[in-house]
């Protein structure tokens, strides 16, 4: 009897998983949820968009045949209120327990660190100065790090605003004492600002991974199997 084939076995469980991402599409079309608060996973130069999300979202378009259209927010929590209200088809959050209540996670495709901006004259030169009694810390509404931050702050008080850019943007008005925020988010926001310094090291490592609008999906896994693929391929690191 001749042996299987495993490059063929491989492409027939590629073939399959594709067939169950195209289901994802209607009429032809695919709707990405693209978080643009998050310099480290998107760039936005007017209309173009780059980074690893939106070239995930191409690619997946791309491998299912169907037109991509960019479905565009300015913070992760309002992807993630928007997820029972079909207005998104796939998107890309950090892992979070208490989101997995409702959306399919992806294992992730990176991780991204998150930290603190504080005035340049303040006393704050560690993560762990800044959780202390009297100390007002800014956050973007239901990001991931204001979840960290939520479980984790134990004397410091902690303030939500808005998207990430409108917390950078009260903070730098002057609200709070310092504001959560990816690095890589904060050092656009805070370039040459010479009132402002990021400290060093991570208040939190953030996973982030795609996801779809249903915790109950059966298509997680062929989507899972697309990241998979993806990293193997060296598509993410690419692209990051």
């Amino acid at each position: 009897m001749a042996s299987p084939d495993p490059i063929s076995g491989a492409n027939n469980k590629v073939d399959i998983m594709t067939k169950d991402l195209s289901s994802l599409a209607r009429n032809g079309e695919l709707r990405v949820a693209i978080n643009t608060g998050n310099r480290a996973l998107v760039q936005q130069e007017g209309a173009q968009l780059r980074g690893i999300s939106p070239a995930l979202a191409q690619r997946l378009a791309d491998e299912i045949g169907a037109r991509l259209e960019h479905v565009i927010y300015e913070g992760a929590g309002k992807v993630f209120a928007d997820a029972e209200r079909d207005v998104w088809d796939v998107g890309f959050l950090a892992i979070d327990s208490k989101r997995a209540e409702k959306i399919a996670f992806t294992k992730p495709y990176i991780v991204i660190e998150a930290t603190y901006a504080v005035r340049a004259q303040s006393a704050f030169h560690e993560i762990n100065d800044v959780d202390r009694k009297g100390v007002h810390v800014l956050t973007a509404k239901g990001s991931a790090y204001d979840m960290y931050l939520t479980d984790a702050l134990q004397q410091a008080t902690l303030e939500r605003f808005g998207t990430p850019p409108d917390s950078f943007a009260a903070f730098r008005e002057g609200r709070c004492d310092a504001v959560a925020g990816v690095r890589q988010s904060l050092e656009g926001f805070f370039e040459g600002d010479a009132n402002v310094r990021l400290l060093p090291g991570a208040l939190t490592s953030v996973r982030q991974a795609m996801v779809l609008p249903n915790r109950s999906d059966p298509r997680i896994a062929a989507l899972d199997d697309f990241i998979q693929r993806a990293l193997n391929s060296g598509f993410v690191e690419a692209n990051t």
